[in-house]
């Protein structure tokens, strides 16, 4: 018997993750569709399964289902697969929260202000680096991540410089953290956004800290600024907290619209937004809701979304590429001339990219 390829069990493992995260478990039925899908599965599988959810951002959520289903059926060792997963996951979530807070009370004692992006997102999970946005300037930033940590700056790629971002590697912390100092955006063109982000910025508690994160509309923008116009992929994890965002009844559509329309990003977060609503359908059943203006307004939707390479991903010709080309119309004619200027490298550095990486293997340097 010929061996499943690893992109077909990565497909079937984002399956099961979907089904596990999105498909409501209302009914006896429910619940047994949910079972007959991870009822036998290997530990080869499994560790898949594992893999995936981890480059999702959703091990801690999808595995404390799975691990239910197991308890449930009493499969006393799949059950226990699940556990250690988590466990380890969650170990080095505690950690760096930890270490998260003591960064922003950092920032807070030297008068510079932070706001944590993207990476509390995924609560009870967390992503694979700690991400912060400030208005301070990089020279009080660096000087103080080096004083008080002893970090390490990393390498900055042409990308890096353009974005505004630095990275800091600190000792005793497995997580690189990304500060964005005073833009936002693939190439650093969005000044309005960036300008707003901590005044708008709402306290929440975890693990015992308080954080201040992003407004909900400027959590959805970041998340499309991310999404829909510099990787071009959806993770697992993005689906599930732009749904559960939208249905907790946090999102003023009509004020996100004002805001998106004002950083010229409306028409990619309308696109945005379809699409979750439209891969929560696949599984659910049953959609967000959006209003009519935002589904209007979409390029385009779930139906031309793919798997591949472990992640969801959206087409970059012609549809990605004239949401580019709309954000970069909304600069000029708004004469944001420095950010237009910026966005319009985007382009190249795609190209250098691509080029880098057909000789070298590699990207790094670019992006």
């Amino acid at each position: 018997m010929q061996k499943p390829s690893s992109a077909h069990v990565s497909n079937d493992s984002m399956t099961i993750l979907s089904h596990l995260l999105l498909s409501p478990q209302e009914t006896e039925a429910q619940l047994a569709s949910k079972t007959a899908m991870v009822r036998n599965i290997s530990e080869a599988d499994f560790d898949s399964l594992v893999s995936l959810a981890h480059s999702n951002h959703v091990i801690v959520r999808g595995l404390e289902i799975f691990r239910g289903i197991m308890l449930n059926v009493q499969d006393a060792a799949r059950a226990e697969w699940a556990a250690a997963a988590v466990a380890a996951e969650r170990a080095r979530i505690v950690k760096a929260i930890e270490w998260l807070h003591v960064i922003c009370n950092a920032f807070d004692e030297e008068g510079l202000d932070v706001t944590v992006m993207k990476s509390l997102d995924h609560w009870p999970d967390l992503g694979s680096d700690l991400d912060l946005y400030t208005n301070s300037s990089p020279q009080s930033v660096c000087a103080m991540m080096q004083r008080r940590f002893g970090a390490e700056i990393a390498s900055r790629s042409w990308g890096d410089r353009l974005a505004c971002k630095w990275n800091f590697n600190l000792p005793g912390l497995l997580e690189p953290v990304e500060v964005h100092m005073g833009r936002l955006g693939q190439t650093g063109e969005q000044l309005v956004l960036a300008s707003r982000l901590p005044g708008r910025a709402r306290k929440v508690e975890m693990e015992g800290h308080t954080f201040r994160v992003p407004s909900a509309s400027d959590r959805l923008m970041i998340s499309t600024l991310q999404r829909m116009y510099r990787h071009f992929y959806f993770r697992l994890c993005d689906i599930v907290d732009s749904a559960t965002l939208a249905v907790s009844g946090a999102l003023d559509y009509e004020e996100l619209r004002t805001s998106a329309k004002a950083a010229g990003i409306w028409e990619g977060v309308a696109t945005y937004l379809l699409i979750v609503s439209d891969y929560v359908r696949q599984y659910s059943g049953s959609d967000l809701g959006l209003p009519k203006f935002v589904t209007d307004t979409a390029r385009f939707g779930g139906d031309l979304v793919y798997f591949g390479k472990d992640f969801l991903r959206v087409p970059i010709m012609p549809q990605s590429a004239a949401l580019y080309r709309s954000q970069l119309a909304g600069l000029i004619r708004r004469g944001e001339l420095q950010s237009s200027a910026r966005l319009g490298l985007l382009p190249w550095l795609a190209t250098a990219a691509a080029v880098g990486y057909k000789i070298t293997g590699t990207d790094k340097g670019i992006w």
